[in-house]
């Protein structure tokens, strides 16, 4: 299995948590410079498209990336809050099929004071599409940040549902 992780705004794949990902396959994991790359999306998509990607997973401002690049080359996601309402700084949104012809997970934190989870859930709401099928979890006690815990059970989770 090959696994497209994304990250957020001025952020990386932690060491951690590239330990759990790389259990299940290869890791690749692209530095992306989101202020200087106002079209991320579509860069990413140029580089992946043609390349064997089982799955992809995103967080914050990767995870808004993740949720069109899963669109555009039709592979299930694990998006974890998802910078989709608003972002601080912009990118290009390319058009997208209206659904990625799999599954897309996103685990949202009730305590977040970066991403709003209810502007995340209005988004979802404002764009839902009956054909695409969207699991939200919605964990009180979570910020921001994905301690490590939470991400290796989401991960778990995730990639057991997708091989069922």
């Amino acid at each position: 299995m090959t696994i497209l992780y994304i990250h957020g705004l001025n952020g990386s794949l932690s060491p951690e948590k590239r330990t759990i990902l790389e259990q299940y396959g290869t890791v690749i994991s692209p530095s992306i410079d989101y202020h200087n790359i106002p079209n991320a999306i579509e860069c990413l998509y140029d580089t992946y498209k043609n390349k064997t990607i089982d799955v992809i997973i995103g967080s914050s401002m990767g995870g808004y990336t993740g949720f069109h690049l899963c669109k555009l080359i039709q592979k299930p996601a694990l998006l974890f809050n998802p910078a989709l309402a608003s972002r601080s700084v912009e990118q290009q949104t390319p058009i997208t099929p209206s659904n990625n012809g799999n599954n897309i997970s996103i685990v949202l934190g009730a305590k977040d004071t970066v991403v709003d989870p209810k502007g995340t859930l209005n988004y979802i709401g404002d764009h839902l599409n009956t054909d695409q099928h969207i699991d939200i979890k919605i964990l009180p006690y979570l910020e921001h940040r994905i301690p490590v815990d939470v991400f290796e059970e989401a991960v778990l989770k995730f990639l057991k549902n997708k091989r069922a």
